[in-house]
C-alpha cells in the first residue's frame, strides 16, 4: 500500500470556463487499431459538446515485452511496476516514444489537433519518490505538482495534449509514475469537471457483475477482500484521490462506457 496522495500544486484558472475531461487510457488498450480509432472518435464527440479533452495514457504491456526482451526483470506490486535504473530507461522510451507517438498518429490521422508530451517536458509533471509499504520500488514517484498552465495553453490553442506519465523528479532525472495517479493529478491540477479511467472492462467488477457506484469504504474493503487487485487497485484509489480533491465526477469506463456514462462512479463517501 503506497502512502496517502499528496495535494497537488498547480495554478488552477478561476471564473467561468469549459469543461475538461481528462482520460486516461491503459497500454492493453492501445494495442487493439480499433480501440484507438474508437477512442479518437469518442474524444470528437465529447469536443463536439463543447468540452476541452486531455488524454494521460500508460503503456504497461509495450514496457512488459521490451523488458523480456532485453532480459529484465519485472515485478509489480499493488498494480505498480517496480522500476531501476536499466528499467526506468525502458519505461521512458516506451511511454514517451513509442506508446505516445502511436496515440499521436492515430488521432492526428483521424482529424485532431494532437500533441505528445512527457512530464518531464517543461517541467509539466513534478515528482518525489513513491513511499511504498510494500517495499522500495526505485525510481517510482509519487506526484507533487503540475504545471497546468501548459495544458491550458495547448487547449486554447485548440490542441489535444496526449500526455505519458514520465515525470521529473527532485534529483532532476526521470521518474516513472503509475498513469492512473498522474491522470488524477492532472484532473486535479486542472480543476476538470470529469476523470475518465477507461479500462478494457466495463467498470469495477464485484461479486459476479459490474458496481455501478463505489465509495472510499467499499473500495477499500474490497482491497482487503482481494476482490479489488492487480492494476485496478491504483485506478480505483486514484480516482477516489482525484474526487477528494474535488473533481466532480470519475468513473472507471470502458470505451462504450465513455460514450454513454456507463462504467463505475467512485465518490468519496456513501450518499445518505
Amino acid at each position: 500500500m503506497s502512502a496517502p496522495a499528496e495535494p497537488v500544486a498547480s495554478a488552477k484558472r478561476t471564473g467561468p470556463r469549459t469543461p475538461i475531461d481528462v482520460i486516461k487510457v491503459g497500454g492493453h488498450e492501445q494495442d487493439d487499431p480499433a480501440f484507438v480509432a474508437g477512442l479518437a472518435a469518442a474524444v470528437a464527440g465529447l469536443r463536439a459538446d463543447g468540452r476541452l479533452v486531455v488524454v494521460v495514457h500508460g503503456g504497461g504491456r509495450a514496457i512488459n515485452d521490451l523488458q523480456a526482451r532485453l532480459g529484465h526483470d519485472v515485478r509489480v506490486v499493488d498494480g505498480l511496476r517496480a522500476t531501476d535504473d536499466a528499467g526506468m530507461d525502458v519505461v521512458e522510451m516506451v511511454l514517451s516514444g513509442l506508446a505516445n507517438k502511436r496515440l499521436v498518429a492515430a488521432f492526428v490521422a483521424a482529424g485532431h489537433d494532437a500533441m505528445g508530451l512527457s512530464g518531464v517536458d517543461r517541467g509539466l509533471l513534478r515528482c518525489r519518490k513513491l513511499d511504498h509499504m510494500g517495499g522500495d520500488l526505485g525510481r517510482v514517484g509519487q506526484m507533487t505538482a503540475v504545471r497546468a498552465e501548459v495544458l491550458y495553453a495547448l487547449l486554447d490553442a485548440g490542441v489535444v495534449p496526449i500526455v505519458s506519465p514520465v515525470a521529473l523528479g527532485e534529483d532532476g532525472r526521470s521518474w516513472n509514475v503509475n498513469a492512473d495517479t498522474a491522470a488524477a493529478a492532472v484532473a486535479e491540477a486542472m480543476g476538470a469537471a470529469r476523470l475518465l479511467l477507461v479500462s478494457n472492462v466495463p467498470g469495477v467488477r464485484l461479486g459476479g457483475g459490474i458496481a455501478p457506484r463505489l465509495d472510499a469504504a467499499a473500495i477499500e474493503a474490497a482491497i482487503a477482500a482481494g476482490e479489488i487487485q492487480g492494476g485496478m487497485v491504483p485506478k480505483v484509489r486514484a480516482a477516489l484521490a482525484a474526487v477528494a480533491a474535488g473533481v466532480v465526477e470519475a468513473r472507471v469506463v470502458d470505451l462504450a462506457g465513455l460514450a454513454d456514462g456507463g462504467g463505475t462512479a467512485i465518490v468519496g463517501r456513501a450518499e445518505s
